[in-house]
């Protein structure tokens, strides 16, 4: 998993070079804001930027999974490759309470930094993106990304993707604020920071790239292409200097039998969409059940984390295997190291595991709990493809790889980076065309139970349907004092007018947005509305008025610059 220690090289070692690089890169921040502003415009300068919070990025998603692995091994004597056999080797007691103890640091973090929000993922920066000008809320994002180091180091059941693309993110939204950019060129340096995240995090430089453009910006355009394709690989060559150039997990030899095979990856595909959108169905439920659970019991945000880590606690004591990120269990599910009822009960455990992870608000991503499930579930359904059908069927372990990426591109909505960061991730390109099938198939069957993808849907959940298009989110995007007219212009609305509708409640405040704003025009029928302002006596001032035409003007502008930017 890890490259070759230098002769002598500890865990330490690496964990404070890194910190030192790091460190002597921000403490010359300003000067390269102040070099490259100048620049930021031009699009070769604009490259360069992409290549330096590639860096930036690469060196935070080091630091990340060094802290994690650091942590690891200070808490159970072995990092994620050997994690769930040494804990099973532990006194059930310190493998019930260091969860307990991770849950309350985690609680701590979030009422202290993170004002006892939940920790933000790749949703919150997907709407960034979509709905925020790419900007993230740093202090959160801090504090989410340290709330995750802590979970996933501590028996937490996530993974590590979702912290870094948000870290990736903050970065982002960094240079972005120092750098004055905004609109498209900001949403290009978060997809920059985001793939960088990413490839430095699992050495695919590939997936990482495809994955900014295909979950994050949601589109291909060219003018992004390029920037965030370098980034990528900047963040990559980061991540090889500290691991070197190794895949995450190592395969037997794969025996594909093809055409008599290709009916049994579709079936496969089929499972892995329902499991797939089962385990997204079931966080989601599981996050309202936690919800309702803390209201009934009137228990405080901080010790909501350390009630999860509780029951994961005990559910490791039995099933080690929940504990973290899950390598050493993918490993053994695609080695064919697992038997048909072992895999079917560590697939359903870890399911229940991830809900009780992301119920408790612990922090972490979805993306390698599906990596792990998937390969479980494949394994299984490759034992009993083996069982019924011998003579026809081959490799087992080609089952586990393809049911890995099924299920993940069903939870994640992204078939293509999927595809790709599976064979990153394995270094195994021959058996493309298995893989394909069952991703594909398994998006689709998804789909019919997902809004397109898990991230989507937990957006969806709060309201806002990014997956319906520009023209049902960019709305909320537009203010209405950016669009109204001011009392007293010469083309501005009749203020006895204004006052008529004013007291029949038909108005707007400056601050809202045109997704209140045109629906009300629909249903008053009036060209226009009063835009009033509270007064400090409670009284309503009013300050100008939204007419109709100029509403849906600036929703077509924005409209036809959105279509230019996911077309140039």
């Amino acid at each position: 998993m890890l490259g070759a220690n230098k002769p002598g090289e500890t865990m330490n070692d690496r964990v404070r070079a890194a910190l030192v690089a790091a460190g002597e890169a921000w403490s010359k921040r300003d000067r390269v804001y102040e070099a490259l502003k100048p620049v930021a415009s031009h699009e070769a300068g604009f490259w360069l930027i992409a290549v330096i919070v590639g860096v930036i990025a690469g060196y935070a998603a080091v630091l990340f999974r060094l802290g994690i692995i650091l942590l690891q091994t200070t808490l159970y004597g072995a990092d994620d490759t050997t994690i769930h056999s040494q804990a099973a080797a532990l006194n059930p007691f310190i493998v019930f309470i260091i969860p307990v103890l991770g849950g309350l640091a985690v609680g701590w973090v979030m009422q202290r930094f993170g004002e006892s929000a939940r920790p933000l993922s790749i949703s919150d920066v997907i709407s960034a993106a979509a709905l925020r000008d790419a900007r993230v809320d740093r202090r959160k994002g801090a504090a989410s990304a340290l709330a995750s180091l802590i979970t996933l180091s501590s028996g937490g059941s996530t993974g590590r993707e979702g912290p870094i693309v948000h870290v990736g993110a903050v970065i982002a939204s960094w240079a972005c604020e120092r750098l004055r950019l905004h609109g498209v060129g900001a949403r290009d340096l978060l997809g920059c920071a985001v793939a960088a995240a990413v490839s430095a995090s699992f050495n695919a430089p590939l997936a990482g790239a495809v994955f900014a453009l295909e979950v994050v910006l949601r589109h291909y355009a060219v003018h992004a292409f390029g920037p965030i394709v370098v980034a990528s690989v900047a963040g990559t060559l980061v991540s090889r200097v500290f691991f070197g150039d190794v895949t995450e997990y190592v395969l037997p030899d794969p025996n594909l039998e093809f055409y008599a095979e290709i009916p049994a990856f579709i079936l496969l595909g089929v499972l892995s969409g329902l499991v797939g959108a089962a385990l997204a169905r079931s966080v989601l439920f599981a996050e309202k059940v936690g919800d309702k659970a803390q209201a009934r019991l009137g228990l405080a945000p901080i010790y909501r984390p350390a009630v999860s880590g509780a029951v994961l606690g005990l559910m490791a004591t039995q099933f080690p295997h929940i504990i973290g990120v899950g390598y050493e269990t993918t490993s053994r599910a695609l080695t064919l190291d697992v038997g048909l009822g072992t895999a079917i009960v560590f697939a359903v455990v870890k399911v229940v595991a991830v809900c009780v992870t992301f119920a408790g608000r612990m922090g972490g991503g979805i993306f390698s709990p599906a990596l792990m499930l998937g390969a479980l579930t494949g394994a299984a359904f490759g034992m009993v493809v083996n069982g019924l059908i011998p003579l026809v069927t081959g490799s087992t372990g080609l089952y586990a790889l393809a049911g890995m990426g099924a299920v993940a591109a069903a939870v994640l909505g992204a078939p293509i980076s999927t595809i790709l960061i599976v064979f990153e991730l394995t270094g195994d390109y021959q058996v493309a065309i298995a893989v394909m099938v069952s991703v594909s198939v398994a998006t689709v069957v998804a789909h019919r139970f997902l809004n397109k993808s898990f991230f989507l849907t937990q957006i969806a959940e709060t309201g806002i349907d990014l997956a319906g298009g520009p023209q049902g989110y960019l709305p909320r995007t537009i203010r209405v004092d950016d669009v109204m007219r001011v009392r007293g212009a010469d083309d501005a609305a009749s203020e006895s007018a204004c006052e008529t509708l004013m007291r029949s409640g038909a108005q707007l405040k400056p601050e809202d947005t045109l997704s209140l704003a045109l629906p009300l025009f629909d249903r008053i029928k009036r060209p226009f509305l009063p835009v009033v302002r509270r007064k400090a006596d409670g009284a309503d001032e009013l300050i100008g008025a939204l007419f109709h035409l100029d509403a849906l003007k600036a929703m077509n502008r924005a409209l036809s610059e959105r279509q230019r930017e996911e077309h140039s």
